[in-house]
């Protein structure tokens, strides 16, 4: 479970991440597949989130700042005590969101 001051960081981030989640919805991706990202995006924030309980001076940035800085084109953050499937199943989900976010529109 979380802590009262981590609601605010993670609320942000879900605010952060809704725009990815709604283009997984819309896309030709089987439901599977959907709550596999999905899964992987509710890894991701722990994993930011943690980070902030390590790393006060994280707290002061911006969500979409944070998610930017872990999130790159070959993967995402390491794992804390994750098996090496869930790691690769984070990382392609990572690069996904990587994509997805370096659109132009975006």
């Amino acid at each position: 479970m979380g802590l009262e001051k981590d609601l605010p960081p993670g609320e942000e981030l879900v605010g952060c991440l809704r725009p990815f989640i709604e283009h997984l919805a819309s896309s030709s991706l089987s439901p599977k597949t959907i709550r596999r990202h999905v899964d992987n995006l509710w890894l991701l924030g722990g994993e930011i989130i943690r980070d902030l309980n390590y790393d006060l001076a994280l707290r002061k940035m911006a969500a979409d700042r944070l998610l930017r800085n872990v999130i790159h084109e070959d993967g995402g953050p390491l794992i804390h005590n994750g098996s090496e499937e869930e790691q690769r199943s984070l990382d392609s989900t990572c690069r996904k969101l990587h994509r997805f976010l370096s659109q132009p529109q975006r």
